[in-house]
């Protein structure tokens, strides 16, 4: 079975010798592999100051925390995502709001997060949703406008770009996933980006109890909450290795997803997810929306292909139940909607082979 996704690891003969060296160091959590692999993580993907931690989730959380939300607030957001977006929401306290997505794109669709900001608005997450950048000019300038932070989650999105720079930078705070399955893994962990770097210290003890690193624990005077929430040289020497290889992986998917758009613009039952001019995806998985989602995904599965909607809409989740409104650009996303294998393991006949079988109906 040819897999929707799949776990990226760097090859042994790199990653068991940087293993070995900080699992025998005497220092196996924070510290300086951490520190090195944020300044690096930062550096090759031309991002802004980056605080790394456990996950993307986590990261997620800090971004709001830091944004000022508070609970009761509430977070204009997506059902169109992963729900560690919104479950993070509720983490701070605050009530996810959703916005409709575009139906032909499955993106934050920027009138409606318009028309859904109240006096209560607190924050607008914004979901670079399979690697597909949003429509970021637009949603910048309403959230500008209105004075409310705006948070990217880039967790599907690592590589794409958006106006000619990468994406995570026009947010006031961004995140990016290391989890399992995503284009560069650390096992778990993630990355916060901040505009304000005046907000560095404050981010570090947030994912630390709220404690100051490097100061002397009977000397600091904890003033906030915080979490333990901090990444580990361990993970983060596994990330300092994935970071040697990542540009050829990452221009693969972009490859693959290029190659899909030709293939399927104007074939019969098929249209390829839609995206700006302005926008360049990374392609984390492919977007395709077709008559019959679920003929497809059983003619591929014939020919030993995994294809699904992989996610489900978080406000079809109990948890969201007082979240409930109408989003008919969701339903007929979704309707359409399947996602098809797009990553660094689809060689040029394997996805000659997707196409033809799609193609023949």
């Amino acid at each position: 079975m040819i897999p929707l996704v799949k776990v990226l690891m760097p090859d042994k003969a790199i990653l068991m010798p940087a293993l070995e060296a900080v699992l025998y160091s005497g220092m196996v959590a924070e510290g300086e592999s951490v520190y090195r692999f944020e300044r690096e993580f930062a550096r090759h993907f031309g991002l802004t100051t980056v605080v790394c931690m456990s996950s993307g989730t986590a990261s997620l959380h800090a971004a709001l925390a830091l944004a000022g939300v508070r609970p009761g607030d509430e977070v204009v957001s997506t059902p169109m995502t992963a729900e560690p977006t919104n479950m993070a929401i509720l983490y701070a306290g605050a009530v996810p709001v959703w916005a409709d997505v575009e139906a032909d794109t499955g993106t934050l669709d920027p009138r409606s997060v318009q028309e859904t900001i109240t006096e209560r608005t607190a924050a607008i997450m914004v979901v670079h949703y399979a690697g597909y950048p949003a429509r970021m000019d637009e949603l910048s300038r309403i959230a500008a406008s209105r004075g409310i932070p705006l948070i990217e989650d880039c967790a599907h999105a690592l590589g794409a770009e958006y106006g000619g720079k990468p994406v995570g930078l026009q947010g006031d705070f961004s995140i990016f996933s290391f989890q399992a399955i995503k284009h560069m893994t650390t096992v778990d962990g993630g990355a916060l980006v901040l505009k304000d770097p005046s907000q560095l210290d404050e981010a570090k003890r947030f994912r630390w109890f709220g404690l100051a690193k490097g100061v002397a624990r009977t000397n600091v005077d904890i003033k906030a909450i915080g979490y333990k929430y901090n990444m580990n040289n361990v993970t983060a020497a596994i990330g300092l290795a994935q970071l040697d290889a990542i540009d050829p992986i990452i221009a693969r998917h972009k490859a693959n997803g290029a190659y899909y758009d030709r293939e399927f613009a104007g074939m019969g039952g098929f249209k390829p997810a839609r995206f700006e001019a302005a926008a360049s995806p990374s392609y984390w998985i492919y977007s395709l929306l077709c008559d019959d989602s679920e003929d497809a995904c059983r003619s591929l599965a014939e020919i030993g292909v995994e294809a699904s909607k992989l996610h489900r809409p978080n406000n079809l989740h109990s948890i969201f139940a007082g979240s409930s409104r109408e989003l008919p650009g969701l339903d007929r996303f979704y309707r359409r909607l399947l996602h098809i294998p797009c990553g660094w393991w689809v060689d040029d006949e394997t996805r000659e082979k997707i196409v033809e079988r799609l193609r023949r109906g």
